[in-house]
């Protein structure tokens, strides 16, 4: 564990823990183009307990945060990350090797195009920009 923790049993921390869940939780959904009623159908889990967990304001178990990972298609530990600015695709990356199933010849070749997809949108960012960018900013607006 990290020296900088507060200790396990203070409310604020425990809070603002709650809060960082809830807001991965909620981008990742938004990014998905899911509603929390769509979520709540998929996953079981009632649609005001998305809602409260997304805002921080309910601890989300266990076995809700596996079924909303499943959702996902993201590893739990991304939502976890104590990391603000945690990254989502190496959460993802860490945990291939562990999948014991290969990707198809159609899944690699489906990586191979976003990834180039990856390449060319950043490229025309950067074009547009007039140079290079800067690392994208976390919700608090830092790099």
């Amino acid at each position: 564990m990290n020296g900088n923790m507060p200790p396990p049993n203070d409310p604020d921390a425990q809070s603002e823990q709650r809060i960082r869940l809830g807001l991965r939780l909620k981008s990742t959904r938004e990014y998905l183009g899911l509603s929390q009623q769509q979520v709540a159908e998929r996953t079981g889990i009632v649609r005001s307990a998305v809602s409260d967990i997304e805002r921080g304001m309910r601890r989300v178990e266990v076995m809700e945060l596996q079924k909303l990972a499943r959702l996902y298609r993201l590893p739990a530990s991304y939502f976890l990350d104590e990391e603000e600015a945690a990254d989502a695709g190496e959460h993802a990356l860490a945990g291939l090797p562990r999948t014991g199933r290969p990707l198809s010849e159609g899944d690699r070749i489906e990586v191979a195009k976003f990834i180039q997809y990856l390449h060319a949108r950043r490229e025309a960012e950067e074009e547009e920009a007039g140079g290079p960018l800067r690392p994208p900013l976390d919700p608090k607006g830092r790099a």
